[in-house]
Parts: C-alpha cells; structure tokens; sequence
C-alpha cells in the first residue's frame, strides 16, 4: 500500500483514475484547482491549491510516496491563449515537481509531440510537436529524465470517466457522437488523417498497475488507429439515419499520425478493454436520458472555458470571494 498525490485529480482522466484508486488498499489525495468545477463532491481527501503555489504542495508532496501529476493546460487551443500561463503550468510546474519530489511520479504526456508523420511511431521515433500544447509537454517530459518517473504519451481520450467529472466534448470521438445523437449529421473535414484514440478509463487501469513498478521513461498509450473518415463509418452503425458531409478541406489541426504501443504491452501487458464503439455508446446513452443537460455550455470545452474564464477581471486562475452568497 502507497500514499498516492493526485495532482489535477478532479478532472477528466482524474475522475476515472480516483475512483479506480478507491477500490484499491492505496491511501490517496487529490489536489486541485477547481477551475473547470464549481466543487468537489467525492467522498475522498480532497485540498484545493493552485500548483504554482509551491507553499502550499509542498506538504502533501512530502506525504506522498508517489505523484501522478495531470494537472495541466489541456488542448492546443486552450493553450495558445495565453502563452506564458501555460509554459508556468505545463513546463515549469514539471520542473520544479522533478527538483522538490524525489519519489515515484507517473506524468501524462500526449502524442501530440510527435505532430505530423508517416508510418507507425514508437517512442524514439522523432518528433514533431505543432503547438504549444505539444511543445510543453515535451519540455515537460525533459525536466523529468533523472527522474524516478514514468511518462505516458496518451492517445487521444474518449468515453466518459466516471459519474462525477463534466464530460470533454471537444475530443473527437465525443464530439461527434453528440452531434450524431442530436442532429443526425456531422460534418467531416478531409477525413484522412489518423488518430490514435484511447479510452479514459483504460488510462486509469495503466497508471494503477505501475503506482509501484520499477518502469521508468516513456510509453505510448493507445488502443487504436483510426482515420476520421473511420470514425464517421462507426457512428453510422449507431446512428442509422446519420447524415455525413464530407469536405476536402483541410481543418485547421494538423496533425496526422499513428504510433504503437508495443513497449507498454512488453513492460506491462498494456491492453486496452474499451473500444470506440463503447464509448460511442456510453455518450449515446448519456444523451438519450437527457443526462446531460445543456451539451452546448462552454465547460464542456476546455478552450471555450478558459476564454471566458480568462477574460474575468481577475488575475488569471486566481480566485475572488463571493461578496455575498
């Protein structure tokens, strides 16, 4: 048994990771910053905190035995807003993890760093990172080499994580699925690009298997490589009366790539358990069942959000208090 810090624990691939670490004999702790959230309802160890706030981390990092770290500007979009918060979140935050804590940490990457390429990646393979976003999880990832550290490059995520952390509905797969659910129609833009998709919850069950491993360094975490125009053909098994328009312009992301994961399966029988189709199902239901009330609201995206979010009079991801309630 290991006490576990789960810093950025209240979000997407956190909510499925703490319920997960719930079940186990593990003692755990998250610490977040609440900005996608208005509060933070499980019944777990819970301490609000901004991670530059070093004063305030540092304790539960000296109560740790190991970090998962997640916190981070999330999205291409999201991160170019605003440049300098981002490299302070994404990049300098890492470097400072790497210098204060000297326990096990397991990072979450993406395989955005490898951008735009041909032919299968693996994690030597070179790399490409297009934007920001990309950009500082590799710098990121630097910071943490001499490290007790295990860094997994993450697919891009789908499906829903757990019953209590809002839904990302700017990740492809749920995207669609929503519009397919309430419109019957999605609109596919050249189509022929690759991503390599993964399930939330499969991100979970592999930070779980290696709280205590001996790995270290860099692992691609993926399920499945799957053209857009792919994606579009499963959907339409969902939603028979589905109407796709495609068009060869080309959409303003441009990356396109497939890697594998072939070292993660060898170190720890890394197989994913939930497919596309799955998760196309899970939304599908949520949708259906008037689960979710208003899909349209800026929360749901992280570079709507943090727009608004930052464009409040406060200093950005500060805090003021209510003048009344």
């Amino acid at each position: 048994m290991a006490k576990i810090l789960v810093v950025g624990g209240a979000g997407y691939v956190g909510g499925a990771l703490t319920d997960r670490l719930a079940r186990t004999d593990h003692e755990f702790r998250v610490y977040d910053a609440l900005i996608y959230e208005e509060s933070y309802r499980k019944p777990v160890d819970f301490v609000l905190g901004d991670i530059r706030d070093w004063g305030r981390l540092e304790p539960h990092l000296r109560w740790a035995d190991a970090v998962v770290w997640l916190a981070a500007l999330v999205g291409d979009g999201a991160c170019a807003m605003n440049e300098k918060l981002t490299e302070e979140i994404n990049a300098a935050s890492v470097r400072e993890l790497a210098r204060r804590f000297g326990g096990r940490i397991i990072f979450a990457s993406t395989c955005s760093v490898y951008g735009a390429q041909d032919g299968l990646l693996h994690e030597e393979s070179p790399l490409n990172p297009l934007s920001l976003y990309a950009k500082t999880k590799l710098e990121a990832e630097k910071h943490l080499e001499k490290s007790d550290a295990m860094i997994f490059r993450l697919g891009t995520l789908f499906g829903v994580g757990d019953q209590f952390s809002r839904i990302r509905l700017d990740l492809v797969v749920n995207v669609l699925t929503v519009k397919a659910c309430l419109y019957n129609r999605i609109s596919i833009f050249g189509g022929e690009q690759y991503r390599p998709l993964l399930h939330v919850c499969d991100v979970a069950d592999a930070i779980i298997l290696n709280l205590e491993t001996a790995h270290t360094g860099i692992f691609n975490l993926h399920l499945a490589n799957l053209r857009i125009s792919d994606l579009a053909d499963l959907l339409a098994k969902h939603f028979p009366r589905l109407e796709v328009q495609r068009t060869e312009m080309k959409f303003q992301d441009s990356r396109n790539y497939r890697v594998t994961s072939e070292k993660a399966q060898k170190a720890f029988e890394f197989s994913p358990k939930l497919d596309v189709e799955q998760g196309i199902v899970e939304l599908k239901t949520l949708i259906e069942q008037g689960r979710i009330k208003n899909v349209g609201i800026s929360r749901h995206s992280n570079q709507r959000y943090l727009k608004e979010f930052l464009d409040r009079p406060a200093s950005p991801l500060g805090y003021e208090a209510p003048t009344e309630l």
